[in-house]
């Protein structure tokens, strides 16, 4: 259980920083430029990761990291840039955290993770929470924003889980990472030449946006959210990347003199409660299963 606990923490590391992603994405970073706006934020991140891990991909880590590039990173981050320009915030961050049905679902196929009650109970306050904490807004709808965060969504909750199954036993979540980074954003490239002409101009703003964005919600983040997903179930997982919108909304209360309305503070007290189901084991592992975990996932 304190291996669990220690491992959520370092987990949370990332929908934290992601969380925070959104402001300094409204504030300082050019608007109207999604696929350049993937390759500045993916490239310098897996460099940064690839100089650390001092390792290339082999064998068949050159077409899996181009895979889990594009899932995870590359259109990734270009579909939620996407969406976030399309849709207000609120219903974004809604249709993005039904992330633990999908990502358990993707589990239960690919790795033959059955969610338990707990976990569904608590994937369910979770995104009532979501509900409660943002709101759906009245503004109309654009069916594009939507198609964008569902794409998205599908798209990174496989890459997560087929992230977790095929590293079970590799050199390690700094590498594979960095991997990651480096294809998705290779790929995005030519896509944001042919659609958005010359890249944005970058004032020192932008800049110093840029290098939080990759150093912090990017690089670090990542690191934490697969080395996370290595030691804790899909479903864990998914649930904990719900203090995404958790830390957006705080950091409103903090940044900008936002203030929580008694039904935001029922939203966080369910998320939370989530959160805290997601951590519930009903039924220990044998020592002879419990070996075997850790012959994989050390």
């Amino acid at each position: 259980m304190e291996d669990t606990f220690r491992w959520t923490l370092v987990t949370a590391v990332a929908p934290i920083a992601w969380g925070t992603n959104y402001f300094v994405t409204h504030e300082y970073l050019p608007a109207g430029h999604p696929l350049y706006g993937a390759v500045f934020r993916a490239l310098p991140a897996g460099l940064l990761l690839l100089a650390l891990a001092r390792q290339l991909p082999h064998g068949v880590w050159w077409w899996r990291s181009l895979v889990l590039g594009i899932c995870n990173m590359g259109a990734f981050f270009a579909l939620i840039y996407l969406a976030s320009q399309l849709l207000p915030v609120s219903l974004a961050s809604t249709i993005m955290s039904a992330a633990p049905f999908t990502m358990a679902l993707f589990a239960w196929g690919l790795l033959a993770e059955r969610p338990t009650v707990l976990v569904l109970t608590g994937a369910t306050a979770g995104i009532a929470g979501v509900v409660l904490l943002l709101g759906t807004g009245s503004a109309a709808v654009d069916l594009r924003g939507v198609a964008a965060s569902g794409a998205a969504l599908t798209m990174s909750s496989f890459g997560y889980v087929l992230a977790k199954k095929w590293g079970r036993a590799d050199e390690g979540p700094v590498a594979t990472t960095a991997w990651q980074l480096i294809a998705g954003g290779l790929v995005v490239i030519p896509f944001a030449v042919l659609v958005e002409g010359r890249p944005p101009h970058l004032g020192l703003p932008a800049v110093a946006g840029f290098v939080y964005v990759g150093i912090v919600a990017t690089a670090l983040a990542f690191t934490a959210w697969f080395a996370g997903l290595r030691r804790l179930p899909a479903t864990t997982v998914g649930l904990i990347g719900l203090l995404n919108p958790v830390t957006g909304v705080l950091l409103g209360v903090l940044v900008s003199g936002d203030v929580l309305t008694l039904r935001q503070v029922g939203g966080l007290a369910l998320i939370l409660l989530g959160i805290t189901f997601s951590q519930v084991r009903t039924t220990p592992p044998s020592p002879v299963a419990r070996v075997g975990q850790l012959d994989v996932t050390e």
